[in-house]
């Protein structure tokens, strides 16, 4: 049976993992740490919807080389985490491993497949391309995740809406690899679909998401209030804008304006940003891979970005005055 272990089992980490354990298509088993590594022991994979809990025993540890080498692994961990989760994950990689992170924002390894691009790791998501030299591309899956889930306490994922996964290869183009994921996501009841071009569908997604996210958590307001207010709506569509630039650059060109992407994030009501979330539980927020890797693409290809450097630099300060974002002036 095909081996997959989720490396951070939190709202979405769990929730894949426990629709893959209930499915029972793979063997399944988390590297996790801490409470939750300790829930996962005590109660197993739980995943509350609105209609049940979903309850299944889970293999779970904090040391990689007791779960082993994996076929598929699956890293769900936030952002700012990721340097230090990749440490920790070698035992789990052989050389015919697939690694799919499924988290937000721009990845590690987003530019390397883009011709033309300056030679150099993204240092905001990737510094000292740390991530790059621990994971070798051509064993790398992208995925963009639609859905929204929360942890009511450790090891108890709440899901909310949405049980999208796109998944495709980094170069773009279709593989039996990726349909293999795919039919294995399907077949555990997720909204699975096969990419002929990931970069695009990732870059979209944060297209909405970098200005939502930052906004949300500074001001405290849900979407619908962001996009309610039209100073704060205009602003959002100026960064966009910028963004919209710098994704056409690299292969990414979004055919839509931002108050078409407005009109679609409005349908989802009063809800609060994965970002906002993190703010108010005292988590570290994701900036660098949702603003601070767009600002980064855009200086390394001489394009002036004065929107999102303004709403970089008001994020980056409320984390920093928050505890939320590393201040190394202090």
């Amino acid at each position: 049976m095909i081996k997959v272990c989720i490396v951070g089992a939190g709202a979405i980490g769990g929730f894949i993992g426990a629709r893959l354990a209930a499915a029972g298509v793979v063997q399944v088993s988390a590297l996790a740490r801490g409470n939750t590594l300790a829930a996962l022991q005590r109660h197993g994979w739980r995943l509350q919807t609105a209609t049940e809990l979903v309850q299944l025993p889970a293999r779970s540890s904090e040391n990689a080389m007791d779960l082993g080498v994996q076929d598929l692994v699956v890293i769900a961990v936030k952002a700012p985490a990721l340097t230090q989760a990749v440490r920790s994950i070698a035992a789990l990689i052989g050389p015919d491993t697939w690694v799919m992170p499924a988290m937000n924002g721009v990845p590690w390894w987003f530019c390397q497949t883009q011709s033309g691009f300056p030679a150099g790791p993204l240092n905001s998501v990737d510094p000292g391309g740390q991530i790059a030299a621990a994971i070798p591309l051509a064993q790398v899956l992208g995925c963009v995740v639609h859905a929204s889930t929360s942890m009511s306490e450790p090891g108890l994922v709440q899901h909310k809406m949405g049980k999208g996964l796109i998944v495709g290869e980094p170069c773009g183009g279709t593989s039996t690899r990726v349909q293999h994921v795919v039919d294995i996501l399907a077949a555990s009841g997720f909204e699975a679909t096969a990419s002929a071009d990931i970069r695009l569908d990732i870059w979209y997604k944060l297209w909405g998401n970098m200005t939502m996210n930052p906004v949300s958590a500074i001001t405290g307001a849900t979407a619908d209030r962001i996009l309610a207010d039209p100073l704060a709506r205009n602003f959002c569509s100026a960064v966009m804008a910028e963004a919209q630039i710098v994704g056409a650059l690299i292969g990414c060109a979004i055919d839509q304006n931002p108050e078409d992407r407005h009109t679609i994030t409005a349908k989802l009501g009063a809800f609060k940003t994965s970002m906002l979330q993190d703010a108010q539980a005292g988590r570290p927020i994701e900036l660098d891979a949702l603003v601070g890797v767009v600002r980064e693409i855009g200086q390394r290809l001489g394009v002036a970005t004065p929107h999102i450097d303004t709403l970089y630099g008001l994020a980056r300060l409320f984390g920093q005055v928050h505890g939320l974002y590393p201040d190394f002036s202090a």
